[in-house]
């Protein structure tokens, strides 16, 4: 089995095909998505400045990745991106913002790897993908399951003020944003 916590060498880097240039400025769709605690959550109604990591899948101790994984580009490190936001949540929360992590795995799924992983964040289901359809996010397939490309969505109040795709490498993407949103008051205050 692999370390879920550690990302292999020579992964492939991702490239912006163009699929997310589209989002800056949209309205986040009108839809309640489940968190891993089983509450609903409707991401346009919130008030202030939010971010969403979006992310491909957490992998599950004991149970090998999906075959091929690791080539597809931008696929592997869903553990380490939710791990560097969780050892960032309290400058996050400094700055005001509020942080979510999204993917269409169930919210069981999310449960494990929240409880796991101690995540201080609530993660949200998509698993119908009406979210990332409604936005027209970039997805990929993998043994027949779609999933949604990694990226990041910067919001005001419903808002989508900058999107970050593609992200790579994922375990240094929090501290990466971190580094942006500190050096840039517009996108927290």
């Amino acid at each position: 089995m692999e370390d879920l916590a550690a990302l292999p060498p020579n992964l492939p880097t991702p490239i912006d095909d163009g699929t997310c240039r589209h989002l800056a400025g949209m309205r986040l769709p009108d839809i309640r998505l489940q968190t891993h605690k089983g509450q609903l959550l409707n991401l346009s109604l919130l008030c202030g400045p939010s971010l969403v990591f979006v992310y491909p899948m957490t992998g599950v101790p004991g149970k090998s990745l999906p075959y091929g994984w690791n080539e597809i580009p931008g696929a592997r490190g869903c553990t380490t991106e939710a791990c560097g936001f969780r050892d960032n949540i309290k400058q996050f929360d400094k700055l005001g913002i509020r942080v979510f992590g999204l993917s269409n795995q169930s919210s069981g799924e999310q449960q494990e790897a929240a409880g796991r992983l101690q995540l201080p964040y609530p993660l949200l289901s998509d698993q119908n993908l009406l979210f990332a359809k409604s936005l027209n996010l970039p997805l990929f397939e993998c043994e027949g399951m779609p999933r949604i490309k990694r990226l990041t969505l910067i919001c005001r109040s419903g808002i989508i003020e900058q999107c970050f795709y593609p992200v790579f490498p994922p375990d240094s993407h929090a501290d990466e944003l971190l580094a942006i949103l500190s050096s840039s008051p517009s996108l927290t205050a």
